[in-house]
């Protein structure tokens, strides 16, 4: 067979020899640019650092150069800006070695410049999703001449988007870049790590017509060195993860801000150069740590996830872990930074408690199975709908609702969506003044314009809100500071502790209308308890996991002598107990516990389900529920056990009537608040919840 390379035209096969120094492709490189140049839509799967890059943008810039295009040819999106920037040196590199440009536009490039690209299009743009939506909805850019002859869109990260909002406007805004062109866009998605990759290329083609297909190489089995390192404190993490790190590059990620601080702080004494990298430290700082770290040998940048996608920190040593991420692609990602040189890839957990050891357990034996996470597949994405809508009124001026349907019926996102369900929320937003209708044709509604137009509209180009924060007091009333409303949704009154300005504090109440969350302080050595110390909404397979882990008596050779011993234990006292279905502990008090190891928005759903039934009062955390009432019985709950696992229970009226009145009042985008009760309720219901995912019980 050819190779790819001698596909590629003279010019661009010269500069590959003499700038970048190859006169070979690897093989994801050789079997993606095939694919690409015979014209395919594409998911490129490779390792971090494994070349996914010039896997897409070699064979898309071959596509350039004969002819060049008129305006932009190309468009890489990256999910974040940092990852634009760190990529804008080498684009910048493959597509001037061939006389082509390259433009990056994000909100911190100046307005000078973006109005000289305007004037003078560059053959490759680098931006972000929320970046095209500004240009589509600027005055000032007229896209049906920067985008006719619009060839390629390459999405960087894909699997950290799909499947979510900024996913669902990232599809929008390329459907509407298409009007535009005169081709049909070529689609390339990169990605790391995913487990249902047709999925997601069935998502990218959109209207595309063009054959599409998988680029996964056969993977290179390769020793990886793992370590579970069981420590009674920060304290002790810090010493040990000092001691790894001196003399070395190393990232070690944390799970949280709180933590990754104190953690660099300690490690900082030791005589390594600590750098912090989170989404709390300034643009500057970070970009000046990723900088700094590239050319150092004796440092360490402790992060919380910011560093977990594909940003370029050069040749590393080790990778450190506080605690567990909640995710094996998490735990890919990050181990996939190491290993680069010819040396093994490795990973070093530090957890702080059982249950952690057991989650990083878990994690560890479903990568070592090839298990990794599916995309979500999501076709009913209601506030993302109501943002097109505006947008495209702010677009257009005026628009008729039927080029509006014709415009976003096409999404995948909205695909669930009926056409009956499209105008019911038309009919609300006339109805609420969001939208306006004047000659059969819709604009933006006054109490959309009071909404979202101040700062001439910066509202609706902001597509995802700002975090909501919550106050966290004490019972006293004193403020001890805020949590974002991410964190809040996981907490579970009476079980979950967490560490807020160098305390450890007790949930005791969540309210969700006054936004604010009441603690107490943790008794002094006080051990978390299930839920972990940073609690998530763990999926039902790593929950699952971590139950067969308990009650087996399988050898985990990764684990130190500490975490043995740790693990022991929780078999001996654990293990039985969970065993059976279902798995119901009774204490003196008459008071139940349901071992169900089904992950945070399955035990979420039963919880709703028991209460509809009973005046219970229902506790959950990723593994268990904790049941309490008067008439709380072996019989009465075995009753409403069979019930609640039952389908025709979660299709009856006065179910899905309970679950409308009791579920929390969460607040996901500010675009909710437009929508009707009905839709808004299946928006919160659909994060908090899984109704599907009950089966999984049953079977």
């Amino acid at each position: 067979m050819e190779s790819a390379f001698n596909r590629f035209p003279p010019r661009l096969q010269d500069a590959i020899v003499s700038r970048v120094g190859w006169s070979s492709l690897r093989p994801v490189q050789e079997l993606a640019s095939h694919a690409l140049l015979d014209g395919n839509n594409a998911i490129i799967l490779a390792p971090t650092a494994g070349g996914k890059t010039e896997a897409s943008m070699f064979p898309v810039i071959a596509q350039l150069l004969d002819p060049e295009p008129h305006g932009v040819g190309a468009i890489y999106i990256a999910p974040i800006k940092a990852l634009l920037n760190n990529q804008s040196d080498r684009l910048g590199l493959y597509t001037e070695m061939v006389g082509l440009r390259r433009f990056l536009w994000h909100g911190d490039i100046k307005a000078g410049s973006k109005k000289s690209f305007i004037n003078d299009p560059a053959a490759l743009l680098m931006t972000t999703p929320e970046s095209l939506e500004v240009m589509l909805l600027s005055a000032k850019v007229d896209c049906s001449i920067i985008f006719k002859d619009l060839r390629a869109v390459v999405i960087d990260e894909v699997h950290a988007i799909a499947g979510t909002d900024r996913g669902a406007h990232l599809i929008s805004v390329i459907e509407r870049l298409a009007k535009f062109s005169s081709h049909d866009i070529q689609r390339i998605g990169l990605s790391a790590t995913v487990g249902n990759p047709t999925d997601i290329l069935t998502w990218l083609q959109g209207t595309s017509k063009r054959p599409s297909c998988v680029v996964d190489p056969p993977k290179v089995a390769s020793k990886k060195d793992l370590r579970v390192c069981m420590h009674d404190n920060s304290d002790s993490i810090a010493i040990d993860a000092g001691a790894i790190a001196a003399g070395k590059k190393s990232l070690f990620f944390c799970q949280s801000r709180a933590l990754s601080e104190e953690i660099a702080k300690r490690i900082a004494n030791q005589g390594t150069d600590v750098f912090v990298h989170h989404s709390s430290v300034s643009a500057e700082e970070r970009s000046h740590a990723e900088s700094r770290f590239q050319e150092g040998r004796n440092t360490c940048i402790v992060c919380t996830s910011t560093l977990e996608l594909g940003i370029d920190v050069g040749d590393l040593d080790n990778v450190l872990q506080a605690n567990s991420p909640s995710t094996v692609s998490s735990f890919l990602q990050r181990l996939g930074r190491t290993g680069r040189r010819g040396g093994n890839a490795n990973t070093t957990f530090f957890v702080q408690d059982s249950e952690t050891l057991l989650q990083a357990t878990a994690i560890i034996e479903l990568a070592r199975q090839g298990w990794v996470e599916s995309v979500p597949v999501q076709n009913r994405t209601w506030t993302v709908l109501v943002h097109q809508l505006l947008a495209l009124t702010l677009q257009f001026q005026a628009i008729e609702p039927e080029r509006c349907w014709e415009q976003l019926s096409i999404v995948p996102d909205f695909a669930g969506i009926s056409r009956t369900e499209f105008d019911l929320l038309i009919n609300h937003m006339l109805a609420n003044g969001f939208l306006f209708m004047t000659g059969g044709q819709l604009s933006m509604g006054t109490k959309a314009e009071k909404t979202f137009g101040h700062k001439n509209f910066m509202e609706l180009y902001a597509v995802f809100s700002s975090p909501q924060l919550y106050q966290v007091q004490t019972t006293g009333g004193y403020t001890i500071g805020s949590l974002e409303q991410a964190f809040v949704d996981r907490l579970v009154p009476d079980i979950t502790s967490f560490l807020l300005g160098g305390r450890s504090w007790v949930v005791n109440v969540v309210d969700n209308d006054k936004r604010v969350v009441q603690v107490s302080g943790a008794p002094v050595g006080k051990k978390p308890s299930w839920g972990g110390f940073i609690p998530e909404l763990l999926s039902f397979e790593l929950c699952q996991m971590m139950a067969e882990i308990l009650q087996s008596d399988k050898s985990m050779p990764f684990l130190d002598p500490a975490g043995q011993a740790a693990l022991s234990e929780y078999r001996s006292t654990l293990g039985q107990q969970i065993s059976g279905f279902p798995a119901i502990e009774w204490d003196t008090d008459g008071n139940a516990t349901w071992w169900t190891f089904a992950g945070g928005r399955i035990n979420h759903t039963l919880k709703y389900g028991i209460q509809g039934k009973h005046d219970w009062q229902v506790r959950v955390d990723n593994f268990k529920l904790r049941i309490e009432g008067d008439s709380l019985g072996v019989g009465t709950l075995s009753k409403t056990i069979d019930r609640v696992l039952s389908k025709q229970f979660w299709q009856e009226k006065t179910t899905r009537n309970y679950l409308m009145n009791n579920m929390p009042n969460y607040r996901f985008s500010k675009f909710q608040q437009v929508l009707p009760d009905e839709y808004a309720f299946e928006v919160v219901q659909s994060y908090l919840l899984d109704i599907e995912g009950i089966g999984k019980l049953r079977n």
